[in-house]
């Protein structure tokens, strides 16, 4: 299926959801040349067409009645029987924000019209009237769109400080209207201060692309006040300057965080499905799909992570699967986080240390990740030098093993992971304090497919294991995060030109604090959407005769409550929309 539809538009330089910019957060500069601006179309709304057919059998169209009778926002008659030239506005089941009763101040970040890849720039200044030791501190992007437009990514920097990455929806041609909330308080630091603004959503718009992403970010800060007291958050947020960092002498804790996408630079936007030679597929990657996101400290390794396979709303060559519900964080792109606590003895010497971010299994020489970082800092307000050394690096043997069986079916079976043990202490005004970072990686998949591509199929599993321990003076503590993400979908490409397809996305976390072996705060995350779309491919938009019903159920509960929300649609239609606990 890729040979037909999928390599003919990487021979085009379509820029999607897979172009992103190459800027990191230090430099906020605008894309550095075509080559990095190179899309993945095939992965698109438009590039694949659509003709007039009947839905096979057992595609969503004959489900859509089942998932409506307790629905609120629409019943089985107002299901239409195929995609029309509208549908509700792109929503998602994650919870809003939480905001406390104190005083609010607004405060307008950005306001523009996305055309080309010309950022926003601005002026940002603290809001006045409600302090500056914020309770909670919430970004807010509305945007609204129309016509016709591919995916597109972007970002939002305050300061050269990266606080908000996102990816867009594709319009209906009667327009859609969406919002994006983010908790944005462990940016105070930056906030307390004016800077410059920087934004872009990098887009294309001509006689067939007219889609002019209209798009207002706001940040919101409400004020501490009788029982609400201001949010314990970092000291500092520091961004890498050349690729170095120089941490305030009296640092105690380290964390970066890294806004890891796999982009632009062809198949890296679906780095999942990459495979090696000799397997005959459209898409190569040396070792195959194994891709893990590395940070070194002065060349050496002090952290390792999955990325999560985060799919963009032109995704698995079928928009239809996305136009009302996204892939889980498709618009609130999460950081990857590092404890780099065990170097911050070393890194407390004055001295700027080089910082060095990588995906291993990218190809030699090709772009398609963006990572850019921020590193935030909690210091001793006791001590001008807190001193440490760093005394533990284990790192385990890398594995990244992809075996092809040829055959009618072909099939590549990988099996990556890795592990990583770093520990050090620090002298602070309340004692030395140890902290050992231990993270076990671990990633296994089946990808089959068939002569041209007709069908094409992953099942795949991501874990990513964390524990930090601190020890000092007082109790043990230890924060533990198992991490899981799955992937199983197949895309079909019928005789008739129908194409289908059925995927399942999952977003899992379980967190557990302990203090001297007692559990003090627990949650867990289940964030879980499905799929099944069918349309006809290689005609024009209107005679695509689209069907599919989506659904998205996202899970958090534990120590701090709980939250359970449901929704379904049918045709672009919200046929449920459920919140219970």
């Amino acid at each position: 299926m890729r040979r037909r539809i999928v390599m003919s538009m990487l021979a085009g330089v379509i820029l999607s959801a897979s172009t992103f910019l190459g800027a990191g957060p230090a430099s906020a500069a605008p894309p550095a040349d075509a080559a990095q601006l190179a899309a993945t179309p095939a992965r698109s709304a438009d590039q694949v067409a659509a003709t007039p057919r009947d839905a096979p059998s057992g595609t969503p169209a004959a489900t859509a009645a089942d998932t409506s009778a307790d629905a609120p926002a629409g019943t089985a008659a107002d299901t239409p029987a195929e995609f029309g030239t509208d549908w509700h506005d792109p929503l998602t089941a994650a919870p809003p924000v939480a905001r406390p009763a104190t005083k609010s101040c607004a405060v307008m970040v950005a306001e523009a019209q996305f055309r080309d890849f010309t950022p926003y720039r601005g002026a940002y200044t603290p809001p006045s009237g409600c302090g500056d030791r914020w309770s909670k501190v919430v970004l807010r992007l509305d945007g609204k769109v129309k016509g016709r437009q591919f995916d597109r990514l972007g970002y939002l920097h305050i300061g050269g400080v990266e606080i908000f990455r996102t990816s867009t929806p594709e319009p209906s041609p009667d327009g859609i209207e969406w919002s994006v909330e983010k908790d944005v308080t462990r940016y105070s630091d930056t906030f307390r201060r004016g800077g410059d603004v920087e934004m872009l959503i990098g887009n294309v718009v001509d006689d067939t692309y007219t889609g002019v992403l209209d798009v207002k970010v706001t940040l919101t800060f409400y004020a501490q006040g009788g029982a609400v007291k201001s949010a314990a958050t970092p000291d500092r947020v520091l961004t890498l300057q050349d690729g170095t960092l120089t941490t305030p002498r009296n640092s105690e804790r380290v964390v970066a965080e890294v806004y890891a996408t796999g982009s632009g630079g062809g198949c890296e936007e679906y780095w999942y499905l990459t495979v090696p030679d000799p397997a005959p597929y459209s898409c190569k990657a040396d070792k195959g799909p194994y891709r893990e996101v590395q940070i070194k400290v002065d060349g050496q390794l002090a952290g390792i992570a999955e990325p999560f396979p985060t799919v963009w709303t032109g995704g698995w060559s079928n928009p239809f699967l996305w136009y009302v519900i996204p892939g889980p964080r498709a618009f609130d792109i999460k950081p990857i986080e590092y404890d780099l606590t065990p170097y911050a003895g070393l890194l407390n010497d004055g001295r700027p240390h080089r910082i060095d971010v990588s995906v291993v299994g990218v190809p030699a020489g090709q772009t398609g990740w963006s990572t850019p970082v921020n590193v935030l800092v909690w210091q001793d307000a006791k001590r001008a030098h807190v001193s440490g050394a760093l005394t533990e690096v284990r790192a385990g043997d890398l594995t990244n093993s992809s075996t092809y069986t040829p055959g009618s079916e072909e099939r590549l079976d990988t099996v990556g992971g890795h592990r990583l043990t770093t520990a050090g202490y620090v002298d602070t005004s309340h004692g030395r304090v140890w902290t050992t970072v231990r993270r076990t990686l671990a990633n296994t998949s089946a990808h089959h497919w068939t002569d041209g591509e007709n069908t094409d199929a992953l099942k795949a599993t991501w874990t990513d294991d964390e524990s930090v321990t601190v020890d000092g003076r007082g109790p043990v503590g230890v924060r533990r995060t198992h991490r899981t993400y799955t992937m199983d979908g197949t895309t079909t490409l019928a005789a008739d030109d129908r194409l289908r397809t059925v995927l399942t996305l999952g977003d899992r976390a379980a967190v557990d604090e302990t203090r001297d072996g007692r559990r003090t705060t627990w949650s867990r995350l289940d964030d879980t959407y499905a799929g099944d779309a069918t349309y006809t491919a290689n005609v024009p938009r209107d005679q695509r005769h689209a069907v599919g019903t989506t659904s998205e159920r996202y899970r958090l509960y534990g120590s701090d409550g709980c939250y359970d929300r449901v929704l379904v649609t049918a045709q672009g239609v919200l046929t449920r929309d459920r919140s219970d606990c």
